[in-house]
């Protein structure tokens, strides 16, 4: 099983420990499980600000929180402060203002968007963790108040890609969801849709896993997010630098993506590069190093 697949099923079961388990409590509030229907969030003047590390307790059974860029990380005392910066430290490099082709209009527009539905990324250490039943009930509330679609494991094989793969969820879920609703929306309606049923056509995507996600909603969400991710991060020529080799998309570069499913491409460069800038080497590396 692949990463992308196993971090999507570990994410699920999470969901599904908050549930009530005679209704998903989520379906009216959230679309796909996880996204904000509704604006509650507060937008600070500067929404570039970062917060450096904080303890609260306002997402429980989380300790901590550091706010960048319209994201909220939060972690447990297990979390070390170095990955947190490190991932902020990601996140603001991806939002930097000064990139060449930065709309910052479009740019501030998407940010905005991330603090108004509330874009809580959880941060776990490894993959074997859980919560206790007490932790579970404040589980539950903190999934319902924000807008949480997957996580982000510290410790883990392919590092990069875990930390890219997962903001790049959260941005596409909710950001690019919200300010692009026509080209990159969650929805049966937008390009993106129409794009990824061309990519699984001719057999560049295969979502077979997927098959067992048995919410409709849910499930149509979980394949948008990954193809984003997937569109995105090859056009940024991560893919084959820092993996994975093995994956249910069969592209490995800009140029095959450009080539194979040009049209995809063309959705990357209408919007991507004017609101979000490849993170550096130097930063990427710092995860490995």
């Amino acid at each position: 099983m692949d990463r992308n697949i196993f971090c999507t099923i570990l994410f699920l079961s999470l969901q599904f420990v908050a549930c009530n388990p005679d209704k998903n409590g989520l379906e009216d509030t959230h679309l796909g499980g996880c996204i904000l229907r509704t604006p509650t969030g507060e937008i600070p003047t500067n929404i570039y600000h970062q917060t450096g590390i904080i303890q609260t307790d306002e997402f429980q059974p989380f300790t901590k929180k550091f706010i960048v860029c319209g994201i909220t990380l939060i972690g447990r005392d297990d979390i070390s402060d170095d990955f947190m910066q490190k991932v902020a430290e990601t996140i603001k490099e991806i939002f930097s203002p000064n990139g060449e082709n930065i709309n910052k209009d479009l740019q501030e527009d998407l940010i905005r968007n991330m603090y108004k539905y509330r874009t809580v990324i959880p941060l776990f250490k490894g993959e074997d963790f859980d919560f206790t039943s007490s932790d579970e009930k404040l589980w539950d509330r903190t999934t319902r108040e924000n807008s949480i679609c997957d996580i982000i494991m510290e410790g883990v094989p392919g590092q990069v890609t875990e930390v890219v793969e997962h903001i790049l969820h959260f941005v596409t879920d909710i950001g690019m969801h919200y300010t692009f609703p026509d080209e990159w929306g969650i929805s049966k309606s937008s390009k993106l849709y129409e794009l990824m049923q061309q990519a699984i056509d001719n057999q560049y995507y295969d979502v077979a896993q997927y098959s067992d996600i048995n919410n409709d909603a849910d499930r149509l969400r979980v394949l948008l997010q990954e193809y984003a991710y997937w569109i995105i991060y090859t056009s940024w020529d991560l893919r084959e630098p820092y993996g994975p080799q093995e994956a249910e998309w069969f592209i490995m570069n800009s140029s095959e993506l450009n080539d194979k499913l040009p049209q995809s491409y063309q959705l990357f460069q209408k919007i991507v590069p004017k609101v979000m800038v490849r993170p550096s080497k130097e930063m990427l590396e710092s995860f490995i190093n």
